[in-house]
């Protein structure tokens, strides 16, 4: 383990300045390094990557009311933000009651946590700077060691998505031998959560539109176009379980495929948040409704085992340097990848091109 490096007074970063445009996003050199608290570690970023949240918070799509200002908890946002839940870094300093044993260690940093003050729950790069910087300040129990031979971009694809995936798997008791369809496919939960599902002995049908099915050949046992009739190509009642993150107009056939006593969890609206529901489908046929983005315990910690036990394979679409977030972001709003999308943070200094 390499002696941590010293530590300068300010770094580069990428703050939010306000809802809005991807103009809202305003790359400096003069940011100062946050100081790590009692429990907590200050962590050198190696990368980070693009997720719908960052999106959602640029645009204020978490604020119910028209002129509203919300975060991913709901509770109102501050500006300037450093955006970025996605985290890959090296512990370089340690707060009061954090073992000096910690620094040098490589991390990845779980992207919620409840707050030791307030009790409320956070996440990073939401409630709190997060990793589009060239340092982060993290609870020490949120950093969690990793033993793995990927690079920094490689890991930096796996927190928010990952865990996101694992915890649906999980709270759906995903097993072997059950059918489990899974929606937005080949975004960065759709495509961690094929590959989660397939871990545990699932016959997985992954939904993505006709110019991803190639890519997820070999990801899912069969690829179902999201235009299609679902109920027509897969049958009523078909499916143990869905892993849903798109919502929109097609919402009511994914409760029609599932099975009696069938479940579906949600972690996302990409495709529309507001959807229709015919109570007797939900109640006449015992079906299970879960809505899930704070993490169960240990999911985050077993993520971790299922990486560093090579279970499972990072998908990096593409690769953007930190002062370009904003081409990063519209490259992830295109949504012609499959995977994610990776700010790569630290570099060498002496490096040409804006920060």
């Amino acid at each position: 383990m390499a002696p941590p490096q010293p530590v300068p007074r300010t770094m580069r970063a990428v703050q939010l300045r306000g809802h809005g445009g991807d103009e809202m996003l305003e790359a400096r050199d003069d940011v100062a390094v946050p100081s790590p608290g009692a429990g907590e570690v200050l962590l050198r970023v190696g990368a980070s990557a693009v997720n719908n949240t960052d999106i959602n918070t640029r645009v204020g799509w978490y604020a119910k009311e028209a002129g509203g200002t919300g975060s991913w908890s709901g509770e109102a946002i501050t500006f300037p933000r450093i955006q970025g839940i996605d985290a890959c870094g090296t512990v370089v300093v340690v707060g009061d009651d954090v073992s000096r044993v910690r620094l040098g260690e490589r991390v990845l940093v779980e992207p919620g946590w409840r707050d030791a003050r307030t009790g409320r729950q956070v996440y990073l790069g939401s409630e709190v700077d997060g990793a589009f910087a060239e340092y982060v300040v993290v609870p020490a129990a949120a950093a969690h060691r990793i033993d793995s031979d990927l690079g920094d971009a490689e890991l930096a694809s796996f927190p928010c998505s990952w865990s996101t995936a694992e915890n649906m798997v999980q709270r759906l008791g995903v097993g072997s031998g059950q059918r489990v369809l899974v929606t937005g496919a080949s975004g960065g939960v759709g495509s961690a959560a094929l590959q989660l599902a397939r871990r545990r002995g699932a016959h997985v049908i992954a939904v993505a539109g006709a110019d991803k099915h190639q890519q997820l050949i070999g990801l899912a046992d069969e690829v179902v176009d999201r235009a299609d009739d679902l109920v027509g190509r897969l049958g009523a009642g078909s499916v143990d379980a869905v892993i849903d993150v798109v919502g929109g107009a097609a919402w009511p056939s994914l409760l029609e495929v599932l099975r009696p006593r069938g479940r579906y969890a949600v972690a996302g609206a990409i495709g529309g948040p507001v959807v229709p529901l015919d109570l007797r489908t939900l109640y006449l046929r015992d079906l299970t409704l879960i809505g899930c983005t704070e993490l169960d315990e240990h999911v985050f910690a077993d993520l971790v085992g299922h990486i560093e036990r090579g279970e499972v394979r990072p998908m990096v679409a593409a690769t953007f340097a930190l002062g370009d977030l904003a081409a990063a972001q519209q490259r992830f709003e295109a949504k012609d990848h499959v995977g994610k999308i990776v700010v790569q943070v630290a570099r060498d200094r002496s490096s040409a091109g804006s920060l």
